[in-house]
């Protein structure tokens, strides 16, 4: 999972071009969004495309459970080692 979580951060890092922050800097369990990193709703658009690139996992932004996907890289993680393993089903 620590893996997972490295290559989630470089993922943001890389497709939102956060230049001044490294992967070392982002807390597993901080906010993406308001007071942690400070990501907004056009952020989490792109982010959602490399995710699905990446990690071909799908979000629905009508679905209510999206933005509890996003809370974090915890969150994030979860969310993606739980539908990756069930595509290995």
């Amino acid at each position: 999972m620590d893996e997972l979580k490295r290559q989630i951060k470089e993922c943001i890092i890389s497709s939102l071009e956060l230049e001044d922050i490294t992967p070392e800097k982002i807390v597993d369990s901080e906010p993406l969004f308001g007071t942690g990193l400070g990501l907004d709703s056009i952020d989490a658009l792109e982010l959602g495309v490399a995710l699905k690139k990446k990690f071909g996992v799908k979000f629905n932004a009508e679905n209510a459970e999206t933005k509890a996907h996003f809370a974090s890289v915890n969150a994030l993680a979860e969310y993606i080692s739980a539908e990756q393993g069930k595509a290995n089903d």
